[in-house]
């Protein structure tokens, strides 16, 4: 039998890209969900993948947006909680702002979609205890805002660099972006944390086994832009390197990686957006159909109930599943 995973996708708006970018006229909310949702849609279904799709509340809230979220709920896929404004600087929220973040994404979520969220993922890997302990308390079943890398600083210096009109006030609520060089060192399996007397199942977004350097779909369309040779080889060597430590993946998508510079030009600047739409959909066609031959991919909840169910038949304590 295929050893579980998961494959999930952060619906990161147009609007959101900007705003973390720093680019003016995100406050309009300008949106291409009309354009990559119907497309991921018939994607993921020519295919027969179930996903996660992780919104963002602000978006759900939007009434042009009903119908493209709406979709998404209809074709059976899970509905994770993606913070309402979208903002990688959680870790600096008060415990009341956090409680407002989550009240309003879940309500928002719901109504569009008529579903309770139960997995959060923090907008650029944002986390803090603060953020766990709501997440607890509000019944959340897992977290996936875990990135284990190691090459986080590199990535955020990096952004700063293609950001030269950002100011140093929103370099300093991007700080963390990313995640930190201290994150390489945790798991990449999932793992239970106890969060205020309850359990709370991390998975992390899986980076490469042993050098812990990215895999998500974003890093290998980029790696593709250099070789497309080199990228196909680096995603086969994850998925043999898994197998090999035991590790169930979890791969991450972001709407880039179905949209290219001509369907977004205000975007063209991100990494991979100079490469042709048919192109980059052969490529992440590829990758996936690769993924679903080693491995039984579906949504993060399944993921975590099987991580969850295995503890409780197998009679193993947390520490031997971390």
């Amino acid at each position: 039998m295929k050893k579980i995973a998961s494959l999930s996708l952060d619906l990161d708006n147009q609007w959101s890209y900007m705003k973390t970018h720093g680019d003016a006229g995100w406050e309009s909310y300008p949106s291409y969900l009309e354009l990559v949702v119907p497309r991921t849609l018939e994607f993921l279904g020519e295919r027969d993948l179930q996903i996660t799709f992780f919104i963002v509340g602000q978006d759900a809230a939007l009434e042009e947006n009903r119908e493209p979220i709406t979709a998404i709920a209809d074709a059976g896929h899970e509905i994770g909680n993606h913070s309402f404004k979208h903002e990688p600087w959680l870790h600096l929220y008060s415990r009341a702002e956090l409680v407002e973040e989550f009240e309003r994404s879940e309500e928002a979520i719901e109504n569009v979609t008529g579903r309770r969220t139960v997995g959060f993922r923090g907008p650029g890997y944002s986390l803090s205890p603060a953020v766990l302990e709501v997440l607890a308390e509000r019944g959340y079943v897992y977290d996936c805002s875990t990135l284990p890398t190691f090459i986080a600083p590199l990535a955020r210096a990096y952004y700063f660099l293609r950001s030269p009109e950002m100011s140093p006030e929103e370099k300093a609520k991007r700080k963390k972006l990313f995640g930190r060089f201290a994150d390489g060192f945790q798991s990449l399996r999932p793992h239970v944390r106890q969060v205020s007397g309850r359990e709370l199942i991390e998975i992390p977004v899986t980076t490469m086994p042993l050098v812990k350097t990215p895999v998500h779909v974003s890093y290998l369309i980029y790696l593709s832009t250099f070789s497309p040779a080199m990228a196909r080889a680096y995603w086969k060597t994850n998925l043999s390197l898994c197998s090999a430590v035991g590790v169930e993946p979890s791969l991450l998508l972001h709407p880039l990686d179905l949209l290219c510079g001509d369907d977004v030009p205000e975007l063209k600047f991100f990494p991979g957006m100079n490469i042709g739409l048919a192109r980059k959909l052969e490529f992440l066609s590829w990758v996936l159909e690769t993924y679903s031959e080693r491995f039984d991919v579906g949504t993060m909840i399944r993921h975590a109930n099987s991580f969850r169910d295995g503890r409780v038949i197998a009679g193993r304590p947390e520490e031997a599943a971390t």
